[in-house]
């Protein structure tokens, strides 16, 4: 048989890349090795939010007095919450196979390899069997990534060091635990890890936590965590990690944080060795191969979406390349834009952004109106946050008057960050936001306040 499409990778691209090309008619195979769902509903997305749920009601818990509500003695039982985790996980992962079943989607539990092109089309190769499509979707999205650090893959290999997948599954907590790296993964599991108990220490290697965040915003979020007992080492460089502690080194000068153990979150690396792709000649570049805006690699009939080509390493980025992917391949035009890709840190409160920072505003040399407001202009957020000092920060192109980025950090940004991916992505005018109505009262309502400061 040969098939319409093979997918190699059933992540948030490859699985969504099934259903909609099997929609469509096509005879879908798809290779993933481990379950459906990919890094982000076995080992990162879903697993995480799990985990940060519970501390968000363990932190409510435990400052509840602020709010009229006594709760004492609460806290988190570890063991607990993964195997909730673990049930959730699954009821995710089984709705995915059984969509994909219900599609009639073929899925092979198996590593696949590129083997080459055969007549118009490829081949791959997996356990023995040769199977044949007249197009291919790489997704096999990243991994985590270990640098070179002295000592690392001894203790990796120990079990002292650990990246997002293994911690994931452990069942206790650590007394002390170390991350390296104080990036979206890094700061969701410190965020965890405190409220679970651990004695937290971030050790991260830039001035800022949060990665690409805004500045003023990444500011807060690590000032709200240090009141809740983090420390952070900024500006450090991890040089060993050895039994029992990290060793980095700040302004030329060596220090040791103790710990049980050290969580390292310094970025991810796509899956691209061992699956063909120099069998038909996929460029790759520092790893990832290389798409245009169609999600086409330079050989014909042959697509990559998802982490794997580096591009934006988001489940939410995934999806949309994935549907760009298969509409090409059904001959409609459509094409991939990055300019309004939402970013969320699911911490408590939350950070979420989309477009330009203030910061990438300047880089590229936009002439832009900056407005920063408290969230305390917004009546829910007054109501619900106690203390709270949340800000909302946008961004207008001031020779077209138009909003090119909003960035908060509160409660719920994660659910009002899309309405505000909309009006960045479809350009709308200053004016025309001014005439739009928020419900009232909500947190979301803060955007509207900001158009009218500026």
């Amino acid at each position: 048989m040969i098939y319409d499409l093979i997918v190699l990778g059933g992540g948030p691209a490859g699985y969504l890349a099934c259903e909609r090309a099997a929609h469509e008619g096509f005879s879908v195979l798809l290779f993933e090795k481990r379950e459906v769902g990919g890094v982000c509903l076995n080992e990162g997305c879903i697993p995480t939010k799990t985990l940060l749920y519970t501390a968000k009601l363990a932190d409510g818990a435990a400052h509840g007095e602020k709010y009229g509500v006594t709760c004492a003695g609460a806290s988190i039982d570890h063991a607990k919450v993964v195997a909730r985790k673990d049930k959730v996980v699954k009821t995710l992962t089984g709705g995915v196979a059984a969509m994909l079943k219900g599609l009639k989607v073929e899925v092979v539990k198996a590593d696949a390899k590129i083997t080459g092109r055969k007549g118009s089309g490829y081949e791959v190769e997996s356990e023995g069997k040769r199977y044949e499509s007249t197009r291919l979707l790489i997704a096999t999205g990243s991994e985590a990534a270990l640098p070179p650090i002295d000592g690392l893959r001894e203790q990796f290999n120990a079990g002292f060091a650990l990246t997002n997948r293994e911690i994931l599954a452990m069942t206790e907590v650590p007394k002390e635990l170390v991350v390296i790296g104080g990036g979206v993964i890094g700061m969701e599991m410190a965020s965890y890890f405190n409220s679970a108990g651990s004695a937290v220490t971030v050790v991260e290697m830039l001035e800022q936590v949060g990665g690409p965040i805004d500045g003023e915003i990444a500011a807060l979020l690590k000032k709200n965590y240090e009141k809740k007992g983090i420390t952070f080492k900024m500006g450090c460089k991890v040089t060993k990690i050895e039994a029992g502690g990290v060793v980095y080194e700040k302004d030329g000068k060596a220090e040791k944080v103790n710990a049980d153990k050290v969580l390292v979150s310094i970025g991810r690396t796509p899956n691209t060795d061992g699956i063909g792709l120099e069998n038909i000649g996929v460029l790759v570049e520092r790893r990832a191969v290389k798409t245009d805006e169609c999600m086409k690699t330079n050989q014909p009939n042959v697509y990559a979406a998802g982490d794997v080509n580096g591009c934006s390493m988001l489940a939410h980025t995934a999806y949309r390349e994935a549907e760009v992917a298969v509409n090409n391949m059904l001959g409609k035009k459509d094409k991939m834009k990055y300019n309004a890709i939402p970013g969320v840190i699911y911490t408590n409160p939350e950070v979420a952004g989309v477009g330009e920072t203030e910061q990438s505003a300047k880089e590229k040399g936009m002439d832009v109106a900056v407005k920063t407001v408290s969230m305390r202009f917004a009546g829910r957020y007054v109501a619900e946050n106690e203390g709270g000092d949340g800000i909302c920060k946008i961004i207008v192109d001031k020779k077209w008057n138009k909003l090119v980025g909003v960035h908060m950090i509160t409660n719920y940004a994660s659910e009002i960050i899309w309405g505000a991916d909309v009006l960045v992505a479809k350009e709308m005018n200053i004016e025309d936001i001014k005439k739009m109505v928020f419900p009232h009262p909500t947190v979301s309502e803060i955007i509207r306040e900001a158009i009218f400061q500026l």
